[in-house]
């Protein structure tokens, strides 16, 4: 599939600034050091701070602190090797693929809910997905269920035409759900592989535009058997922790069963991806490496915590 490509220098680039603000300061604090009670108070700190969030933080200076104290660890460069390793281990081995339906036997399309916040890269990343899908002979229908901006709309209508994909659009000013409904009816009509269904961007400290995403995934689930058969989240990656609470939400409102990174570039907070898996246990599907549609990553833990202290 194309969405397989992976490319280790592209994501070594949009961790960047993650390595300027992380990897190279602890490398700077811990090479060529010995280690001691006052260097790890200082690396607590250091990793306190940091986008990795505040639980690992704690679980990793308890690691170091007890290897420490049992003469196994002395030196500071031993204590990066550490970091690296256990922020590798923190991935469990998970299916981080699309999930299809069995569209050859049911003949029903595969659904894919993508929600996130204004501004997180949404529609972006639904172009993204799109074209991937294409990419590997799948036969797409866009669903522009943000029937509240007109220009969200026209920009999913350009990516159509683009990627040569067709869209179904929601009355302007009319139901988001009502909109979803009449993209699954033309999904099932039109016989097509995977629905793609972008929605409104919406903080998620709006209740009633939360309620509403829920509409639509119970709509999509009542019209189509096993529908959703996913549901990515797309957080902005430049915005740190904010994303942990995002995260949260949104997965309480529909429950998401991916996290799509996007806007990985070099003003990313890279570690951030570490804090959100810890807060809501979904797999970290994908990343968006640029502003291209074939800009997109499998997301690889290893490659990417490599890429995050690449020297």
């Amino acid at each position: 599939m194309a969405l397989l490509k992976s490319v280790f220098g592209k994501v070594k680039k949009g961790l960047e600034r993650t390595r300027d603000t992380f990897a190279s300061g602890l490398r700077s604090m811990l090479l060529g050091r010995k280690l001691d009670d006052e260097l790890i108070r200082d690396l607590e700190k250091r990793l306190i701070q940091a986008d990795i969030g505040v639980q690992t933080a704690l679980r990793l200076i308890a690691g170091i602190k007890a290897d420490y104290k049992a003469g196994k660890m002395t030196r500071g460069e031993q204590v990066l090797d550490y970091l690296k390793s256990e922020l590798k281990a923190l991935w469990p081995e998970e299916d981080r693929r699309i999930h299809f339906a069995d569209t050859a036997s049911t003949g029903l399309p595969t659904v894919i809910l993508v929600a996130g916040v204004n501004g997180a890269g949404k529609t972006t990343s639904v172009a993204k997905i799109a074209k991937s899908l294409v990419d590997d002979g799948k036969s797409v229908l866009l669903a522009a269920c943000d029937t509240y901006r007109a220009g969200a709309v026209r920009q999913l209508e350009i990516w159509s035409e683009r990627l040569g994909v067709q869209i179904v659009k929601g009355q302007q000013g009319g139901d988001p759900a009502a909109a979803a409904f009449d993209a699954c009816d033309a999904a099932l009509a039109r016989k097509v592989d995977v629905l793609l269904i972008d929605t409104a961007g919406r903080l998620q400290t709006q209740d009633p535009l939360m309620r509403q995403l829920t509409k639509i995934r119970d709509v999509v689930a009542r019209k189509i058997e096993g529908a959703p058969h996913e549901v990515l989240l797309v957080l902005d990656a430049t915005t740190g922790q904010n994303a942990v609470q995002q995260a949260k939400k949104f997965s309480e409102a529909i429950d998401v069963t991916g996290l799509f990174l996007a806007k990985l570039d070099g003003t990313a907070k890279g570690g951030v991806v570490i804090a959100v898996h810890e807060a809501v246990g979904v797999p970290v599907k994908f990343i968006g490496v640029g502003e291209r549609p074939e800009d997109v990553e499998p997301f690889d833990p290893d490659q990417f915590i490599e890429a995050m202290f690449a020297e």
